[in-house]
């Protein structure tokens, strides 16, 4: 196991920055999980930190071993770093064990400890049974645990994982995810997970870079992500946020601060001491938003759509101060309001965002 060290890390194609001076520290032991929309330079870094690609600037260490700067560049095979691939990339006509055995043999070990040491690799993915079967015999999640078995047998200091349940059904996918969890548990081998999906990276991930044009936002656990996005943009991405402007009516203090959002008074979490602004924004989510009470203050607007999602609604909203801005409510059923028809809705709660931050 090893730390992973990622120092102002930048990689240029011609006159397009890929990645934009991105720092991270990922501890020994830690399940990071690389999150961002396509095209925000996750696969990118991957390949910086595997070395199939070199660093344009900037340097990446494992544990206290320089791996990747300007001047220097330590070859893939050398650098202790195990990849499972989203495609598994089984040789179609060995066997499991003698897929998993493969980089073993090529190293040059014995038959005895190479046998040992799979058979060690397939107890750990719960695979035993399947040393002997071709991959073809196998369902999706079992090739992926192949291949994860595949990468362990190597005992690499660090594990990148790129989007491996990607080709998985939902229900694989939700298996798959308790296995990888599992696994984490077990070993405490430090992991790197590349994805774009959202569930993904919360359920599994004890930390979550969030990644955009290169740049990143913000490096957090899933629930300050959701609670207190650093940007604009991640309070947009994350958890579907709707990012509005806000009318600071006071500091903050104790976390929160008195605030009003398209006329409607509002008390908003935001960082402590934080200077009132009139210019500020607002992360609001559909829990944060409740059709008016009898006398509460609201956004007076039109309900234009209802969707059933079985066992509730979700009312779509919009404030006459803003008609191209969409607020989506989640009501129980029987719907206590027609589409098309006049409300009030109240805020009761959201975040400040922080200005000009990425944390």
């Amino acid at each position: 196991m090893a730390g992973l060290k990622i120092d102002r890390v930048t990689r240029q194609f011609s006159d397009f920055k890929a990645l934009k001076e991105v720092s991270l520290d990922v501890a020994d032991g830690e399940f990071l999980a690389v999150l961002g929309p396509s095209g925000c330079g996750k696969t990118t870094l991957l390949r910086l930190i595997a070395g199939f690609d070199k660093v344009t600037g900037g340097a990446i260490w494992l544990d206290d071993r320089l791996l990747s700067d300007t001047r220097s560049h330590v070859a893939t095979e050398d650098r202790g770093v195990g990849i499972v691939f989203q495609s598994y990339a089984l040789w179609p006509h060995m066997t499991v064990a003698e897929n998993v055995a493969y980089g073993l043999e090529v190293a040059g070990l014995g038959r005895a400890q190479r046998d040992k040491r799979v058979n060690e690799a397939l107890e750990l993915v719960g695979l035993t049974q399947y040393g002997g079967r071709m991959p073809a015999m196998l369902s999706g999640g079992q090739r992926q645990r192949v291949a994860l078995a595949r990468c362990l047998v190597m005992e690499p200091g660090l594990v990148l994982l790129d989007e491996p349940l990607a080709n998985l059904d939902v229900h694989l996918r939700a298996s798959m995810e308790e296995e990888f969890r599992r696994f984490h548990e077990r070993t405490g081998t430090t992991m790197v997970y590349i994805t774009h999906d959202q569930a993904e990276a919360m359920a599994l991930a004890d930390r979550i870079a969030v990644l955009d044009r290169g740049v990143l936002e913000q490096v957090a656990s899933a629930s300050t992500l959701y609670r207190e996005p650093a940007t604009e943009m991640v309070a947009g991405f994350v958890g579907q946020g709707i990012v509005v402007p806000a009318e600071m009516r006071g500091a903050g203090h104790g976390g929160t601060c008195a605030a009003s959002v398209f006329g409607a008074p509002a008390t908003l979490r935001c960082r402590p001491g934080m200077p009132a602004r009139a210019g500020a924004k607002a992360c609001l989510r559909s829990v944060d938003l409740a059709f008016a009470a009898p006398g509460e203050a609201g956004m007076s607007g039109t309900v234009r759509r209802l969707i059933y999602q079985g066992g509730f609604f979700r009312a779509e909203f919009h404030p006459d101060a803003s008609p191209g801005t969409a607020f989506v409510l989640e009501v129980p059923e029987p719907a206590p309001i027609e589409a098309g028809a006049r409300a009030s809705v109240a805020v009761r709660g959201g975040w400040i965002i922080p200005e000009g931050e990425r944390r």
